[in-house]
């Protein structure tokens, strides 16, 4: 029988949740990704990985996952997209900017809209597809 997960020690442990819905704890090593990529792991091609981390610095790039699903979820704290207009002479970009550091890390994202200032954002078909997007 699969060891019972506490869920604190998720950020130890990997949970691999079959289709069925039985959850095998897999053991955090250094060279997981790595013995993954290289077919170490063929279990894993059924049913889907899970796995927690902490962040104290925004994240620098985002993945693709090619053939594959990604959810990310919040444990604590919000999402929040902070839009901006490159020519805003209401709003200056430099403020938004400042705004933005106040989030705690990873929990806000600034976009910026090219070319509008601000009564002509609401124009932007970019302005548009963010909202819709809500990222």
């Amino acid at each position: 029988m699969a060891r019972q997960t506490r869920p604190e020690d998720i950020q130890q442990t990997y949970l691999h949740v079959l289709d069925g819905g039985t959850t095998l704890p897999i053991p955090v090593l250094e060279t997981f990704w790595q013995e993954l990529s290289s077919g170490a792991y063929p279990q894993l091609e059924q049913g889907r990985l899970m796995s927690a981390y902490t962040f104290s610095e925004p994240w620098a790039v985002w993945e693709r996952h090619l053939a594959g699903e990604e959810l990310v979820m919040f444990l604590s704290g919000a999402a929040t997209l902070l839009l901006a207009s490159e020519h805003d002479e209401v709003i200056p970009l430099a403020s938004t900017q400042v705004l933005l550091v106040h989030f705690p890390a990873g929990t806000a994202r600034l976009e910026i809209i090219p070319g509008c200032d601000h009564n002509s954002v609401s124009d932007s078909a970019a302005y548009f597809s963010l909202l819709r997007a809500g990222r």
